[in-house]
């Protein structure tokens, strides 16, 4: 009597296996330099944070803060505008060398996760809680209403930051031209908008003598972080500033505006930055606004004429 042995039907690949390929894909090779510069872009926002969470440690312990009458939540700000420089480097860096890729694209947004979008909230936190102790104020806890509005600032700018960063990556193209204009307020120009506030008032306002001035100037802070938050998320459109100045010939008015505007940096930098950053900001929400009247009116032209 024979024994039928029954052999098992072989495993089937699943259609998403044949399109993906049977075996994972693994990253073999990476840019070096775009790579560590984009590294260094996270490094600095983290030593931003530690500068901020370590803030009276710091005073005590480094010499030199006491000299230059520097603060910790300076040195913290800085710390931002280096990791904006090292943004704006890594992009550039590489498409000079021709090592773009999408690892580098999600490097690029997890390090701007940090230093554009945690960074700037948590020293605007801590900033604002150590000047209403410092003045005698209510405890900064989310029991009280400042506290409130204050937390709520600061999750909420995070929150937008990290919604614009992941809907960039979706909405990301390769092609050249379509990196000349952003949908929203960029991440580095909006922690900008934040960060310049803070340096022109800790190196600016806290000269004056004028006590009243220097509190109530904290508030504005809060205000502006919410302000940057919805500009993130919005579709407002916004001009690629280094690409637009650094990608052809451009007309003498254009060579003139970046000699001022590094001539104002030279002069004075604390004013230069808040002006720079909230005029971009502003900027955009003004052409949004004159060009949805203009549109309202060239389609009532329209309708008149047709009737």
């Amino acid at each position: 009597m024979k024994i039928r042995r029954f052999k098992l039907p072989k495993r089937k690949k699943p259609d998403h296996a044949k399109s993906a390929g049977w075996r994972k894909r693994r990253l073999k090779y990476i840019a070096v330099i775009p790579s560590v510069i984009t590294m260094m872009n996270g490094a600095c926002g983290f030593m931003a944070i530690v500068f901020t969470s370590r803030s009276q440690e710091l005073i005590d312990n480094i010499l030199i803060m006491r000299q230059y009458n520097l603060t910790p939540f300076l040195l913290a700000a800085y710390m931002i505008i280096l990791a904006m420089i090292a943004d704006m480097l890594d992009g550039r860096i590489a498409r000079l060398t021709r090592t773009t890729s999408s690892f580098g694209g999600q490097l690029d947004s997890l390090a701007d996760a940090i230093s554009f979008g945690a960074a700037p909230s948590f020293l605007m936190l801590k900033l604002v809680e150590y000047h209403l102790a410092y003045f005698g104020y209510e405890d900064l806890t989310p029991t009280t209403i400042i506290g409130r509005v204050v937390f709520f600032s600061a999750i909420f700018y995070t929150m937008c930051a990290i919604v614009r960063l992941a809907r960039f990556n979706v909405e990301n193209e390769e092609d050249a031209m379509a990196h000349m204009n952003f949908s929203g307020l960029p991440t580095p120009a909006a922690a900008g908008v934040v960060v310049s506030l803070i340096i022109f008032h800790q190196q600016f306002l806290l000269d004056l003598t004028e006590r009243n001035l220097i509190m109530h100037s904290i508030f504005i802070l809060p205000i502006m972080s919410l302000f940057a938050g919805i500009l993130m998320v919005s579709r407002i459109k916004y001009p690629h500033l280094a690409n637009q100045l650094l990608r052809s010939k451009k007309t003498l008015p254009s060579l003139l505006l970046i000699f001022t505007t590094g001539f104002f940096l030279v002069w004075n930098i604390q004013i230069t930055l808040a002006i720079g950053f909230c005029g971009f900001a502003f900027f955009g929400v003004f052409r949004w606004l004159f060009g949805s009247i203009f549109k309202k009116k060239a389609r009532r032209e329209k309708l008149e004429d047709k009737s």
